[in-house]
């Protein structure tokens, strides 16, 4: 393991690249040294039936491997809907709960987000309805009123709300349509008050998580959309929940955008990407 952490370290400097842009390594090897490598014992392969306790072909944290890897990150949370916290399960506001955590912790392989060509997020962007609530909610009602200040925000931004007619190109092909909602994330919780199912999203897995929200035409249909998603039942025709390591949107005029609840910049054409595993959280 130490002699094939030196070759990357080599390798990186032949190609004039930091350690810490290597994304992900592919190893093939016979049985018994991928078990050494794994640090698993061979034992088993050595006798009939000759059973070996792997046949691999599964992705791990560098870190396992005692190889050179992602940066660990602790988290203090802090703030009203802090949906990091609420993905990982962290406590909220609870400086020494939160150490604790980071003193006892396990480190999780965590994917990140790219806006463009020079922009990042850590766990969404997003457009369309309600996306401006988080950032445009005064912090004195946060403060007071919590979650709660959110919904008022949201309320207020109903009779505002507008489609946007929009083309998008992902792994699997193209979409096009008119769209009130859209997202690219790396979350089970959205504004503390939107989750998406635990089965849906992998933290680590190189792909983000694509929602995008037709416009239903009707009032009915939106209310089938709304409950669609706080019930997670995700069954409605108009919300398509799909996963792509990149997402590229064309609109017919510039749109804003919001990354980690906070104000994006508006973008006629924007290409958002996955980055598989630049660090760890320790949770």
């Amino acid at each position: 393991r130490a002699q094939l952490g030196e070759y990357l370290e080599q390798l990186c400097r032949e190609a004039g690249r930091g350690l810490e842009q290597l994304r992900a390594v592919t190893v093939a090897a016979n049985t018994v040294m991928e078990h050494i490598l794994a640090g698993l014992s061979p034992a088993s392969i050595a006798t009939a039936p000759f059973t070996p306790l792997s046949l691999f072909g599964t992705s791990l944290p560098a870190s396992d491997l005692g190889l050179p890897g992602a940066p660990e990150l602790g988290y203090i949370p802090m703030g009203t809907a802090n949906d990091v916290a609420t993905t990982l399960a962290l406590p909220k506001n609870n400086t020494v709960a939160a150490a604790r955590r980071i003193v006892h912790g396990t480190a999780h392989p965590f994917d990140v987000g790219g806006f463009g060509e020079r922009e990042y997020f850590a766990y969404i962007a997003a457009f369309g309805a309600f996306t401006e609530v988080s950032y445009a909610t005064p912090q004195s009602q946060k403060k007071v009123l919590g979650h709660l200040a959110y919904v008022l925000q949201g309320a207020l931004a109903l009779p505002k709300i507008e489609s946007y007619k929009t083309r998008v190109e992902y792994d699997e092909g193209v979409i096009e349509g008119d769209f009130l909602y859209g997202s690219v994330s790396n979350s089970t919780s959205v504004a503390g008050l939107v989750h998406l199912r635990d089965d849906l999203v992998c933290l680590g897995d190189g792909y983000s998580e694509l929602v995008l929200v037709r416009n239903p035409g009707s009032l009915a249909e939106f209310k089938n959309i709304v409950d669609s998603v706080l019930y997670q039942k995700y069954d409605s025709e108009d919300l398509l929940i799909l996963h792509t390591r990149r997402a590229k949107f064309s609109f017919e005029k510039p749109v804003a955008w919001t990354r980690d609840g906070e104000a994006g910049g508006e973008y006629q054409e924007i290409e958002l990407k996955n980055y598989q595993c630049p660090l760890q959280f320790i949770f």
